[in-house]
């Protein structure tokens, strides 16, 4: 059985990456005449459907689900979307339609993984994983695209998850789970909403900026949030553990 579940998630990866291989190398001749550049773009690409594979290839032990497909297929399109995205800022103008076609098949998707993992019972922290990892990729794939229209520092919308996760690597106590919260998944929902309605064809500029000007402080006040409360949540169970070790140590002298 768990041969057979370890090889599903094998044929799984295989198929995501494919898949990408062929979109994006095609995406790529298309939109990038130079070949140097194209690589380069499809490289970027390659970088988020990689980190999905792995993601899913180093469980232990490894499976892969019904949702966890849902959730490759959103990374193909984010891996074309980042593909699109930094082909158009080295070879410029950037193809803001064709990446707000991309971006919104993935945004839409982000819907569907969660809802299959509860209707097919498979819902688990290695998918919850991936599926952040997913929505990191696409909000800072389109943070890099509206850089190139609205400004540089909508980067920071995009920069804010892999911030958090590098803290991370020096502070453990942010890599602990918090309950699910409403308010973090709908200012998480703004994020991307917000990035694509900028890079909508037709929409005036300055609406575009006004809405990234609001959705980068929510999401800030999100992740300073969660923040204080990783802190708090750490520094009350190092409070505890001398007590439960010395209430441990008087039981073992009883």
């Amino acid at each position: 059985m768990q041969s057979t579940m370890a090889r599903r998630a094998v044929i799984d990866v295989a198929a995501a990456l494919a898949a990408f291989l062929g979109v994006g190398i095609w995406l790529g001749a298309t939109i990038i005449p130079d070949a140097g550049l194209r690589y380069v773009a499809i490289a970027a690409g390659a970088a988020v459907i990689g980190r999905a594979a792995v993601s899913i290839l180093r469980r232990e032990p490894r499976f892969s689900t019904p949702a966890d497909r849902v959730t490759l297929l959103r990374a193909v399109l984010v891996a074309c979307c980042a593909t699109v995205t930094v082909g158009g800022l080295l070879e410029g103008p950037i193809p803001t339609g064709l990446v707000v076609l991309l971006g919104t098949g993935a945004f839409l998707l982000d819907a569907v993984d969660g809802r299959v993992a509860r209707l097919t019972g498979t819902a688990s922290a290695e998918g919850s994983l991936l599926d952040t990892d997913t929505d990191g990729a696409l909000v800072l794939a389109l943070s890099c695209a509206t850089a190139g229209t609205v400004g540089p520092w909508t980067l920071g919308i995009g920069l804010m998850y892999y911030l958090f996760l590098a803290v991370g690597r020096f502070r453990p106590s942010l890599k602990a789970r918090l309950p699910s919260s409403t308010a973090r998944k709908v200012i998480g929902a703004i994020q991307p909403s917000a990035l694509l309605f900028a890079l909508a064809p037709g929409v005036p500029p300055v609406l575009g900026t006004v809405a990234l000007g609001l959705a980068l402080p929510l999401l800030v006040f999100s992740f300073g949030r969660d923040t204080v409360e990783l802190e708090r949540r750490h520094r009350s169970l190092s409070r505890d553990q001398p007590a439960r070790t010395g209430q441990a140590a008087a039981r073992g002298s009883w």
